[in-house]
């Protein structure tokens, strides 16, 4: 009898063990494809989507706040309701990668076909042909001319502009500048990042002592940044002063 439990036993934890990797909730949704549930910081799988700091360029050619849309698209949408999220893996900045949904509906699908993400092909190309309708039906981001989130994040000058408009000659210039010019690109994104003389990275608070000091220019590699944990993430200390 008693070996018989002992068998049943692993049979009797699984569904436990699902269930320990299901993170449900309302959630705070801080990017487009960054959330918080409770303590859990959730990064939606498969899907790329613009910080809040990415600017893209409509079909004038004149720069928006497309990260920042974005986010409030997808909290316009689901916002307010409980989430249920399917825990895949954790990344190395300690985030739950995880697949969405909200009343059965497959958030990351949505973001996609809203035009608002990319498809995330390094990881999956589960959103692919997601993508491609988005981009023939010119939604979201796809209505003008963007650089997709990934070389954004790096700021890659040779990356190739996405979109459905003829974007300017100068349209990674205008874009990859958007990022160091003198005003901030959203309320979100007043934490300032330069370059020292040792060819390290620094990032000031709007309170450091020498925040109002820096002069925010492209051509002296500084950069706006969302929060201090995207500015670590890019490789930069805070200022000690």
């Amino acid at each position: 009898m008693f070996m018989k439990f002992l068998l049943a036993l692993p049979l009797l934890l699984l569904p436990a063990i699902a269930d320990a990797a299901d993170i449900t909730g309302v959630p705070k949704i801080r990017e487009g494809d960054q959330i918080t549930i409770g303590n859990s910081r959730i990064r939606l799988g498969g899907i790329d989507a613009p910080s809040v700091d990415q600017l893209c360029l409509n079909t004038s050619g004149e720069r928006w706040t497309c990260g920042v849309a974005a986010r409030d698209e997808l909290i316009k949408h689901v916002g307010g309701k409980s989430w249920t999220c399917h825990v895949v893996q954790t990344d190395r900045r300690g985030r739950q990668i995880a697949r969405c949904e909200v009343d059965g509906e497959d958030i990351q699908k949505w973001m996609v076909k809203s035009g608002w993400a990319l498809s995330y092909v390094r990881f999956s190309h589960d959103y692919d042909a997601v993508e491609k309708a988005a981009r023939d039906a010119k939604a979201g981001m796809w209505q003008g001319a963007f650089i997709a989130p990934w070389d954004w994040r790096v700021r890659n000058k040779k990356t190739t502009i996405l979109g459905s408009a003829k974007a300017p000659d100068n349209a990674s210039t205008i874009l990859l500048a958007s990022a160091s010019g003198s005003v901030a690109p959203s309320p979100d994104c007043t934490i300032k990042g330069n370059v020292n003389r040792s060819g390290e990275c620094i990032y000031h608070q709007p309170t450091s002592r020498w925040y109002a000091k820096i002069e925010m220019k492209i051509s002296k590699g500084t950069r706006w940044f969302c929060s201090a944990e995207e500015a670590e993430a890019a490789g930069c200390r805070e200022t000690k002063r």
